[in-house]
């Protein structure tokens, strides 16, 4: 097939990972931590998070070029209370900067049954679900949630004061079946409004609001206003306490003190993330956790569907089916960024 006609290309993960983490090299990150970032962002995309997987090395590699995202920081770790870290990303990859951190809390909490970590000096660190993966394969209950760039406003408030930021919580499950829940604060993410835009479609009219706060299908309007919080003001409640958690306590940026990744890129963003892990071992043996999951999930996929097409699922199951399928198959990458990473 002619390459410059061809819409992507299947590549292995592992084909995908040396690609990702030569690029990152490249663009003067140290080797250890173009494969952590790499990692990341190649597992996103053998769950389906296109969004948020190795699209990433664009804005992640602009930031990087122009000094808005060091590429070599210094990470410091300090333990402040027996089960409670907190880290200064030194303004480096954010993907790097949470696993660190992720890493860093799994050691506390090894020691303590339970770990705290309170990252700051960060950047956007993907989504959070390959968090919750390796923490659940090392037995760990996993909460965590980072803070973002302003794009939602205060319920009944006139412009962007606080992020869409994302929370989620996962637990081990039976033959790597983990729960994982991984959700954003808004109806939609910002990421879904620029790909409608860029493919020319239009989009739900609960997704965002335009600059005057009235809902808009039209991606070009909604990316001037307001994305929409997911069930009204909780959802605005929810966020504010992830800005809590991940802002306020890290001693992080947090609200408008934020900055934006796309208005200012050549600043930083001192982001902040929050990890709280449980070590699953210390409440009993493994197995008595994995049948107590078992049975917690068979009672739910035992609920007769409502649409026989669609059968009952539990948050991680249609992830985890695409990282199976895509281990095995390969990942369908898109040209252009084939084209950008080599």
């Amino acid at each position: 097939m002619d390459r410059s006609v061809q819409q992507s290309e299947k590549l292995s993960a592992q084909s995908l990972r040396d690609l990702g983490s030569t690029a990152f090299e490249r663009l003067g990150v140290p080797s250890d931590d173009a494969r952590l970032c790499t990692d990341l962002l190649v597992m996103a995309d053998l769950f389906g998070l296109k969004t948020h997987g190795m699209s990433r090395l664009e804005s992640y590699g602009e930031r990087l070029r122009i000094g808005g995202i060091k590429s070599k920081p210094m990470i410091q770790i300090e333990r402040v209370a027996n089960a409670v870290i907190k880290v200064n990303g030194d303004n480096g990859l954010g993907p790097v900067v949470g696993m660190r951190t992720l890493h860093a809390t799994m050691g506390v909490a090894r020691e303590h049954g339970v770990g705290i970590g309170l990252a700051r000096g960060s950047n956007h660190f993907g989504p959070i679900s390959p968090y919750l993966y390796e923490a659940a394969q090392s037995g760990f209950a996993c909460l965590v949630c980072s803070n973002a760039t302003t794009t939602i406003a205060p319920w009944g408030g006139s412009d962007a004061r606080l992020g869409n930021n994302p929370i989620g919580f996962g637990a081990p499950g039976p033959q790597g079946n983990h729960f994982m829940l991984d959700m954003a604060i808004s109806v939609a993410a910002r990421a879904k409004i620029r790909a409608a835009l860029r493919d020319g479609m239009a989009i739900p009219s609960t997704w965002a609001t335009d600059e005057q706060g009235l809902p808009t299908t039209d991606p070009a309007k909604a990316l001037d206003g307001f994305l929409q919080p997911m069930g009204g003001y909780k959802g605005y409640g929810l966020a504010l306490m992830v800005d809590l958690l991940a802002g306020v306590m890290s001693d992080a940026s947090y609200l408008t003190h934020v900055k934006s990744w796309v208005d200012a890129p050549e600043e930083p963003q001192n982001l902040g993330h929050f990890f709280l892990l449980i070590d699953t071992k210390v409440l009993g043996p493994s197995g008595w956790l994995l049948e107590r999951m078992k049975d917690f999930v068979q009672i739910l996929h035992a609920s007769e569907p409502s649409d026989a097409a669609r059968p009952v699922l539990v948050p991680g199951e249609i992830e985890l089916g695409r990282m199976r399928e895509r281990l095995r198959d390969g990942i369908d990458v898109d040209a252009a960024l084939l084209k950008l990473l080599r």
